[in-house]
């Protein structure tokens, strides 16, 4: 036995199980997805967490950080030139530009130049920040749309109306005359007063008209009381004269005899 024993194949020494079972065939089915009742949806929904929102915003905490614009020099100096178009000039119209060939455009600043005005193109991003700074801000609004400039050292309102009469391509919104913001109706009406030369002739007529109408008032009385006591004294010298006369002496007769 014990030969047997020693001398039997090493699968014999190892213990198998009484009853193995293989499995055979497809594995067993899944779950389909199938959609979740409406009902539970709508549960689902109710009972969502929701996270309270903080009682500070964020942007609250940390500042924001705005762009630094870069300092443009051609920028600076198109905002002086429209200052000096404001200080050396007397008479600044605002104007509405529309499209207009240009040829048109030359014959306009020909005609405006006649009467010593020039026509100066802006851009909004230069004027506004310039107004926004000065005594102009009321000039603001006007600045909208593409604008003109009609700038003059003298105050020349009849002849510009006269000249944009003809072109309708360029309207009259507003204008500063003499530091005095006025609008279109402001010009028009300015433009039908009479000249400053005329004005003043007429100020100082008036003004010495009530003077030498005082002075001959003040003069009437001592010229009219002159004027009695030089008849009453002639009358006087006159009554005198007829009175302290003496009478004409009668020559003497001579008799015949003698």
């Amino acid at each position: 036995m014990a030969a047997l024993s020693g001398g039997c194949s090493p699968w014999r020494r190892a213990w198998l199980p009484a009853l193995q079972l293989v499995r055979r065939g497809s594995k067993a089915v899944t779950r389909h997805w199938k959609a979740m009742h409406f009902q539970r949806q709508k549960l689902m929904a109710l009972t969502e967490y929701v996270a309270p929102r903080p009682a500070v915003p964020p942007r609250c905490f940390t500042p924001r950080e705005e762009p630094v614009e870069k300092e443009d020099g051609y920028r600076r100096l198109l905002q002086q030139q429209v200052q000096e178009v404001f200080r050396d000039n007397r008479m600044v119209a605002v104007c509405q530009f529309n499209s207009m060939p240009e040829e048109d455009v030359v014959l306009l600043r020909h005609y405006l130049r006649k009467h010593n005005i020039q026509v100066k193109f802006v851009l909004n991003e230069i004027v506004r920040p310039v107004l926004s700074q000065s005594k102009y801000k009321n000039l603001l609004p006007l600045f909208v749309a593409r604008n003109i400039l009609l700038v003059s050292p003298e105050t020349k309102a009849k002849e510009m109306l006269r000249v944009l009469k003809g072109v309708p391509q360029v309207n009259l919104l507003g204008a500063c005359i003499d530091d005095t913001i006025l609008s279109r109706q402001g010009v028009e009406n300015f433009a039908k007063l009479p000249s400053l030369e005329a004005t003043q002739g007429q100020t100082v007529g008036a003004l010495a008209l009530l003077p030498s109408q005082t002075s001959s008032l003040l003069q009437r009385g001592p010229a009219h009381l002159t004027a009695l006591l030089d008849q009453h004294l002639r009358r006087l010298r006159e009554g005198a004269g007829d009175r302290g006369s003496p009478a004409k002496p009668t020559p003497p007769q001579t008799s015949g005899g003698h």
